[in-house]
């Protein structure tokens, strides 16, 4: 059976997350639904991760393997067309060795967390990011921020349901930038590693709110890390602003 690779753009507001679920509308549900439009018996798609209710994606990557060898170019265009209208699209579709996997053989993924600091209400970015009204420092979270990068044990930012075999991680990257934007500021935050615990990043972006906001220095932040202790953490931020934005593979999959 040929396998082929998906890159998978949503909009996460109407799904209860990737994951199939028998009651509630899922990101994968969608795919799969869409691609038993094309082929019977298709198998369940298997991603590079699960993202959570309300979490978006512009790079997800999946893999299925199908019955006919489908011209990718013709079989991405039929998916979306049967997509239609969730808010799910295929933004890239490649055959692959039957030994690639879309989780096991990911190098790396790169979240990103928007943040619109403004007083104002969110109109076309509701539910797409997280409107913080209170100013934020900017310079503070950095210095904050700088205390997770590395290889430590994120217990403190690891959900208590979350099932992996061990708390230790590597955090490659953590940078923040912003823009102005309409009447407000846009922070966007770029989370890069390997892998991720259950909720660390958005555990991550909730601390790193208290020191923006002046709750916390910067220093508390490697206190919290080094405490191991989940109830050492801020709260968790809402998934509005989370984003799958590229998981990466050798040789590369999609530009």
């Amino acid at each position: 059976m040929p396998r082929f690779a998906l890159r998978i753009e949503y909009n996460g507001q109407p799904f209860f997350g990737w994951q199939r679920q028998n009651d509630h509308p899922s990101v994968q549900g969608a795919v799969e639904t869409a691609l038993s439009a094309l082929e019977s018996d298709v198998p369940t798609i298997a991603a590079a991760g699960r993202t959570d209710a309300g979490v978006h994606a512009y790079g997800q990557v999946a893999h299925v393997d199908l019955q006919q060898d489908w011209d990718p170019f013709r079989l991405a265009g039929a998916i979306n067309f049967h997509l239609k209208p969730t808010p799910v699209a295929i933004t890239g579709l490649k055959r692959v060795d039957d030994g690639w996997h879309a989780r096991f053989s990911a190098l790396e993924r790169i979240y990103i967390y928007r943040i619109v600091n403004r007083r104002a209400p969110l109109v076309h970015e509701a539910g797409l990011a997280w409107q913080i009204q209170r100013p934020l420092e900017i310079d503070a979270m950095r210095a904050g921020a700088a205390f997770l990068i590395g290889n430590h044990d994120f217990t403190t930012f690891r959900s208590t349901m979350c099932q992996a075999k061990s708390p230790v991680k590597t955090l490659d990257e953590i940078t923040i930038a912003h823009a102005p934007t309409h009447g407000g500021t846009l922070i966007t935050i770029k989370v890069r590693a390997r892998s991720f615990l259950h909720n660390q990043v958005r555990s991550i972006i909730g601390t790193l709110d208290r020191v923006g906001s002046g709750g916390w220095v910067p220093e508390d932040m490697q206190k919290a890390l080094i405490a191991r202790d989940r109830s050492a953490c801020g709260p968790v931020a809402p998934p509005d602003g989370l984003y799958l934005s590229k998981v990466t593979y050798d040789p590369e999959i999609f530009d």
